[in-house]
């Protein structure tokens, strides 16, 4: 895999990206929050060795990638995106689509709104979004979605940015406890130092509870974000994940696809292909086989 970010635009944005391979179907890897594509560092060269050429983009708003002209980060704009950047990557259906966090909810927009785009898919730490709604309420998965409240006020800025965003670390101390997330959280704070870039991150959440109204431009995707997505897909949950928790994996196969599967990684939390990469990558290597 190269460090070297390159760059393209993709339905009017302009994307920062990492890739590995330059030939074979396209394998799009998306990374969640608080993250940067960098997060795919270990899955881009096996997926490369296997044929394809891997790209991990940085997300919408996300330093390198542009800041949206339209301001809009909703669930549909995001699986828009991903079905924009296989169109600008020259994909054709026998590509493969990987998301973690909220690159899994974009994930499931793209499956969903393009199915004939993508042979398989991978999602990671973040369950259908119909299986994540029934558990959403209980006081233990509110009480560790603090974050997602604070991020509704206009203090959200200062918490995150105060003392070296220090805030970063402690989700990834909580999420992924016993991982050392050095490395990763210096690449998302360089992402997200400038402060449109830290806003646009928190316009996810914002979008999400509906705090910014919804873009009529994206009404399609919109409603496919809410679909079962007709296209076989492996979730993957970590036994430990300190943000969602496992239970939540419970009745996750019940809102996936045919021949879809659920699997719980043990000894991994939320950032589970970080946490335990060979066998999180051999899992996914042996999903999107030909």
């Amino acid at each position: 895999m190269t460090s070297d970010i390159r760059t393209i635009t993709a339905g009017g944005v302009e994307f920062g990206y990492l890739a590995a391979g330059d030939t074979g179907p396209l394998a799009l890897c998306l990374h969640g929050f608080p993250d940067t594509a960098y997060t795919f560092r270990h899955l881009l060269p096996e997926l490369a060795a296997a044929g394809y050429r891997a790209v991990a983009p940085f997300m919408r708003g996300y330093a390198p990638t542009a800041v949206p002209e339209d301001a809009t980060y909703q669930t549909g704009a995001l699986g828009t995106d991903a079905v924009a950047l296989h169109e600008a990557f020259g994909g054709d259906g026998d590509a493969v689509l990987i998301g973690h966090d909220w690159g899994a909810t974009a994930t499931y927009a793209a499956a969903a709104l393009e199915p004939r785009r993508w042979r398989r898919a991978v999602t990671m730490a973040v369950p259908p979004p119909v299986s994540l709604m029934t558990g959403f309420l209980t006081y233990e998965l509110l009480k560790r979605s603090f974050y997602m409240f604070v991020f509704q006020t206009p203090l959200a800025e200062i918490a995150v940015t105060a003392d070296d965003m220090a805030f970063i670390d402690g989700l990834w101390r909580d999420w992924s406890p016993g991982y050392d997330a050095r490395e990763d959280v210096a690449y998302v704070k360089a992402a997200l130092r400038e402060p449109a870039n830290l806003g646009a991150a928190l316009g996810y959440y914002r979008a999400m509870f509906g705090a910014t109204p919804p873009n009529p431009a994206y009404e399609r995707a919109q409603a496919a974000a809410s679909q079962v997505p007709d296209v076989p897909l492996l979730y993957l949950h970590g036994r430990d994940d300190g943000c969602l928790g496992v239970g939540l994996t419970e009745d996750a196969g019940a809102h996936l696809g045919p021949g879809s599967r659920v699997e719980v990684v043990p000894d991994a939390g939320h950032f589970l292909h970080l946490e335990r990469a060979k066998a999180v990558n051999r899992l996914i290597l042996d999903w999107v086989a030909r």
